[in-house]
């Protein structure tokens, strides 16, 4: 693998803070982003010696702005510019400087005017000693182009002027990716990597505010990487982003994501190569969930144990040596731990009763464990009683544990043994089969950083993210769903703060799963027999029946039985999607029952504003003004 980088307008903080993120994520190197220098209470040599100290190499000092082309006599002026920071260059140690093509409306044009101003430039760096590396700018006033760009780097004809090539400014343009490959590596000084979700937006504002790492955005980083490969260019690979979260967010977090993104991205470019030659295990196919664990104290635990039963569970199996009940139904397993020791009781302080663990079934769990070291995802081990199994696992959403399992040859799941089977209404017929989706809500700035933490590790497509209305603010929601929709999950942030998903992160001291919903092959036989066992369901209002008539046209006896039963619809073509919603439990976490008809694939979005409204009026129930006067 390359050298790795990242320039420190990426990240949060002073230019001390983020030197010290990016050190410790792990990085080889770092671009000095010059404001970044400019605004610390530091000389260049202590700078310097501070970049030194953490093992980083300085790989550009950046950026140097409107140079070439321009008019006397501020042509001359902008050579006096580059002299004093080559200068600077010196004091702190810096090899090479960044040139972006000019934006000024001031500048002429011309590939020769550009080239003679390098090779110029090139002599003084030389009597400085520094290199000097030119980027075309995506907005560029005459050079937006890597090829315009290289074509003035190749007439220059200077040893210390080389090309700088950029993702971001060549994806954003839709620049053919070919010709890249003929350029020699070695005139190559810097390759900065940087992705970008699709918007329809003028690029300086789309570059300035929305860029992101690769492997979060939707441009063709891998293939760019591809062309730069056969260039046989061997420096470092540089990620230079500008994004408000992540300025905003912790640089340690961020500096983390960032190399995790360039190993995600060697490894994507490799296998595009010669999947034989990649350096760790593809991306683990997801088989389905194991189960899923909630921690929680012995109070409210009866109360889940009610909740459950009244759902169609049954009590499976005691564990053989820990406060922990086993409830399945179909193929779902849901774990009760109550013990006083451990991570799940030290969870359950501090996030309150939830989630603290899912398992997900994979096929091979030494290469995904593999993958998740080599990915510096963090793994997670703790002790384990005489005859109990082990199971692998990665720290996930909130301090939250992901467990790896694998499908046994006598088809037998190898943490049942540590239970002792109850077979307590073991006979009785599934109201629910499967899990259908699990929804984990989180701070905004951390969505970019937990769709890469999955999307790298798992063979999960991402569908297109969604905007929902909740009464307090926007909802952004991101799905992720494995090849065959075995595994669904969804993040969920918001920037508004009172909104659902906010407030059950800053309520209960963190991030994690807020609802998981279930397949039911009959959602209202399931319904029925809840309602039957004492449950009840999340209110919905009579307008949103009188507009599924209108919008529908369905037929009346099948609308009065989805009134009658809370159950919200949907349709997409043929295809048809049922949901209906319990009532949240200690104002943490509440489920959900499905039905999809037809190949739905959908999570009935639609409707997520009407369960929104209902949910917030049970948090916090509205009152009637009494009128001033009363006859």
């Amino acid at each position: 693998m390359n050298p790795t980088s990242i320039a420190t307008v990426s990240l949060s903080g002073d230019l001390a803070d983020k030197l010290r993120a990016i050190a410790a994520a792990g990085f080889d190197g770092v671009e000095v982003f010059e404001n970044d220098f400019l605004t610390f209470d530091g000389n260049p040599r202590d700078v310097g010696k501070m970049i030194t100290d953490l093992n980083l190499a300085i790989v550009a000092f950046q950026p140097f702005r409107d140079f070439e082309g321009m008019p006397e006599p501020l042509r001359g002026r902008t050579f006096e510019r580059a002299r004093r920071k080559f200068e600077l260059m010196n004091e702190l140690g810096a090899k090479l400087m960044l040139i972006c093509s000019n934006v000024s409306p001031q500048s002429l044009g011309g590939i020769d005017r550009a080239a003679h101003d390098l090779n110029e430039l090139g002599d003084l760096a030389a009597k400085h000693g520094v290199r000097v590396g030119f980027e075309a700018l995506a907005w560029g006033r005459h050079v937006n182009d890597y090829r315009d760009a290289w074509e003035i780097v190749r007439r220059a004809n200077h040893d210390r002027i080389g090309l700088i090539l950029d993702s971001f400014h060549t994806l954003a343009r839709r620049s053919p990716l070919e010709p890249i490959a003929s350029i020699p590596g070695d005139r190559i000084e810097l390759v900065q990597l940087a992705d970008a979700p699709l918007l329809d937006m003028d690029v300086l504002s789309w570059s300035r505010h929305f860029r992101n790492f690769p492997g979060q955005g939707d441009l063709p980083v891998a293939d760019f990487l591809r062309a730069v490969e056969a260039t046989g260019y061997a420096g470092p690979l540089s990620l230079e982003i500008f994004n408000d979260q992540f300025r905003a967010g912790s640089a340690k977090r961020v500096a983390v994501d960032g190399l995790r993104s360039l190993i995600q991205l060697a490894d994507q470019t490799a296998r595009l190569n010669d999947p034989a030659k990649a350096e760790m295990p593809d991306r683990a196919p997801l088989l389905g969930v194991e189960f899923i664990e909630f921690a929680l104290d012995e109070e409210p635990a009866q109360a889940l144990a009610s909740l459950f039963s009244a759902l169609g569970f049954h009590k499976s199996g005691e564990h053989r040596s820990k406060s922990v009940t086993r409830w399945s139904q179909g193929g779902i397993n849901l774990i009760v731990n109550t013990e006083k020791d451990g991570f799940a009781q030290s969870h359950a302080i501090m996030h309150g009763p939830g989630v603290c663990a899912l398992a997900l079934r994979v096929g091979d769990v030494a290469a995904t464990m593999a993958r998740a070291r080599a990915l510096k995802d963090t793994t997670f081990e703790q002790s384990v009683g005489p005859g109990e199994m082990e199971i692998p696992a990665i720290r996930g959403v909130g301090g939250s544990l992901i467990y790896f399992t694998e499908p046994r040859p006598d088809g037998a799941q190898s943490w049942h043994d540590d239970f002792i089977a109850t077979g307590d209404g073991a006979n009785a017929p599934a109201l629910l089969t499967e899990v259908d989706h699990i929804s984990q809500s989180m701070d905004y700035d951390e969505m970019l950083s937990w769709l890469l933490f999955y999307t790298s590790l798992f063979a999960l497509d991402r569908i297109p993210q969604l905007a929902i209305a909740d009464p307090a603010g926007l909802v952004q929601s991101r799905p992720l769903v494995n090849a065959d929709g075995s595994v669904r999950l969804i993040l969920n942030g918001s920037q508004a703060t009172r909104t659902l998903s906010s407030r059950f992160v800053s309520e209960h001291f963190g991030s994690g799963v807020q609802h998981i919903a279930f397949t039911s092959p009959d959602i209202f036989a399931a319904v029925a027999a809840m309602r039957a066992a004492g449950l009840d369901f999340l209110d919905i209002p009579e307008n949103y029946y009188d507009d599924l008539e209108a919008r529908y046209g369905l037929e009346p006896e099948f609308l009065d039985r989805l009134r009658e039963h809370h159950i919200l619809y949907d349709r997409d073509g043929e295809a048809e999607f049922l949901q209906v919603y319990t009532h949240v439990f200690a104002q943490r976490f509440f489920f959900e029952i499905v039905e999809r008809r037809g190949g739905y694939a959908g999570f009935g979005a639609v409707n997520a504003p009407v369960r929104l409204a209902a949910q917030a009026r049970e948090a916090r129930p509205v009152t009637v003004p009494r009128p001033l006067h009363e006859d």
